[in-house]
């Protein structure tokens, strides 16, 4: 079983839609039994609440309902998930840093930036935090989460096919 843990800020608008999106994707893979997601916020302001109204409203006009409860990353994520997907360079330095003082258990091919995955040529390393913006940039976001999870999921059976195999 692969483990694959998405982190933004506050896990309320970027990260739910990541873990959402790799979630359909994964099931239409036909993995959904040998790959988990999750998503988890490096802050804490919004632990227990939905994702943002808007994130929902979005992730909806596309087929995705988004039931996650936002929940702040903690050192005991370091053992129970493989690998760690930031969305934003902010948030890949908190989990380099509660990696290096819990564990040092994951390396530079555990944790990513989201966007190290995407096919579209861009010098932005980030994926856009919608929460102070209109819905043109939640469909921003929501197109690029798709576009990296997709390339994410292809990376990871490439990478870990043989132990998806014989899971199954």
């Amino acid at each position: 079983m692969l483990n694959v843990l998405f982190v933004c800020y506050g896990n309320i608008c970027r990260s739910p839609v990541a873990e959402g999106v790799f979630r359909m994707l994964v099931a239409e893979a036909g993995l959904a039994e040998q790959i988990q997601t999750d998503s988890a916020g490096t802050a804490s302001f919004h632990i227990g609440q939905l994702p943002d109204r808007r994130t929902r409203e979005n992730a909806l006009e596309h087929g995705l309902t988004l039931t996650h409860r936002a929940r702040r990353l903690i050192g005991e994520d370091l053992a129970l998930f493989d690998y760690f997907v930031a969305m934003d360079e902010m948030n890949l330095e908190a989990i380099e840093k509660l990696n290096y003082r819990s564990t040092g258990l994951h390396t530079a091919d555990t944790i990513f930036l989201l966007r190290e995955f995407d096919p579209d040529v861009n010098d932005q390393p980030n994926v856009p935090d919608p929460y102070y913006e209109g819905p043109e940039v939640f469909e921003e976001v929501y197109q690029i989460t798709l576009r990296c999870c997709r390339q994410l999921l292809t990376y990871l059976i490439n990478e870990r096919m043989s132990e998806l195999k014989m899971s199954e």
